[in-house]
């Protein structure tokens, strides 16, 4: 079996199925990316309904994480956790293709 292009931290997986269990949906983590931000581009996250036929699939714990194709030739080999600190809690994308990021993690530069 070989390795998921993106993968999902149990950290990660642990808040999207509480997330998912609280709004009653399945425990599906989509992660794209989209032109904008203050780096030239921004991680975008939600809860989806199902994978779609062309998606990356990942699974940690029972919870999957999808990515589209074109999201996952800026994002392959990132990896999704998700972090609390004094300063709040977020999903935070450690992603080895940006060349840049801003100072809140949100977006990044290629």
């Amino acid at each position: 079996m070989t390795e998921p292009a993106v993968s999902l931290a149990p950290s990660a997986a642990t808040r999207v199925a509480a997330i998912a269990a609280k709004q009653g949906k399945p425990a599906i983590l989509r992660l794209s990316v989209e032109g904008g931000g203050c780096s030239g581009f921004q991680y975008r996250f939600g809860l989806d309904e199902a994978a779609q036929d062309d998606d990356s699939i990942a699974e940690t714990d029972g919870v999957r994480l999808v990515v589209d194709p074109v999201s996952l030739d800026l994002l392959a080999g990132s990896v999704v956790e998700y972090v609390e600190s004094l300063g709040g809690s977020a999903f935070r994308v450690t992603n080895p293709n940006a060349a840049s990021g801003c100072g809140c993690g949100s977006s990044f530069a290629v």
